[in-house]
């Protein structure tokens, strides 16, 4: 398979364990780092997938690189490219694809159980469980483009995952390890503890409370969501 390029928008929403999945099973990839400055390319004739990491920031921003990365999207999908996006990257899927990224109904912040939608997710996602942990970090979610396949949701978000052609937007962040959980809420420890009396939000010992367990428990659902998202072919 050709490289896969992953686009980072801030340096501590890197690929995670998504990078191991690809090297453990020989997949190249290669960091386009738009924090850093770092061009999008027009059409990666290199390229064997994208992903779009998270972010702070909002689609909806009027930075000059999300354009770009739209127009991307669009092109990559129109060819049968695969495309995954992680929380800032499915709204960037979501948009490009003519959904439309809006305020979520509350800011979701912590562990917090994801559901399968069915029969759509059995019959994509033969073998995933109806119900699991996963992780969230967002206040924003998205409308689903025409023709696109609701696969996930939660009690905190009506669209945790959708499947769209060749493209998977993911907005929970099914690639975090132990030590991305700490760093994020060493970033935004203010924050965490401002608003952890909320429902959705957890406080920061909440969140950290078995991090490493937890995390390592969302990797067969990554395994089997980065499996799909990598099929040629989809019924």
């Amino acid at each position: 398979m050709k490289p896969v390029l992953i686009f980072r928008h801030i340096g501590c929403e890197g690929a995670g364990y998504l990078a191991d999945y690809l090297d453990a099973r020989g997949i190249s990839h290669r960091l386009i780092a738009i924090d850093q400055g770092m061009a999008v390319p027009r059409w990666p004739v290199e390229a064997g997938g994208l992903v779009f990491m998270g972010g702070s920031m909002s689609v909806n921003d009027p930075l000059p690189w999300i354009a770009d990365e739209l127009a991307l999207i669009r092109a990559a999908c129109a060819e049968g490219m695969p495309v995954l996006g992680h929380c800032l990257g499915a709204q960037l899927i979501a948009r490009a694809l003519g959904g439309v990224v809006k305020a979520n109904p509350v800011k979701e912040i912590g562990w917090f159980d994801v559901e399968t939608v069915e029969p759509a997710a059995s019959r994509l996602l033969p073998g995933i469980p109806h119900r699991f942990e996963g992780f969230h970090w967002h206040g924003e979610t998205f409308t689903l483009p025409e023709g696109s396949t609701l696969l996930m949701r939660n009690r905190h978000c009506a669209h945790q995952a959708f499947a769209n052609g060749s493209a998977l937007g993911l907005q929970f962040h099914v690639e975090v390890t132990a030590p991305m959980v700490r760093e994020w809420v060493e970033l935004s420890r203010e924050e965490l503890e401002r608003d952890g009396d909320r429902t959705a939000v957890q406080t920061p010992s909440q969140i950290l409370e078995a991090a490493e367990v937890r995390a390592t428990a969302m990797q067969p659902i990554a395994d089997r969501l980065y499996d799909y998202w990598l099929t040629p072919s989809r019924a």
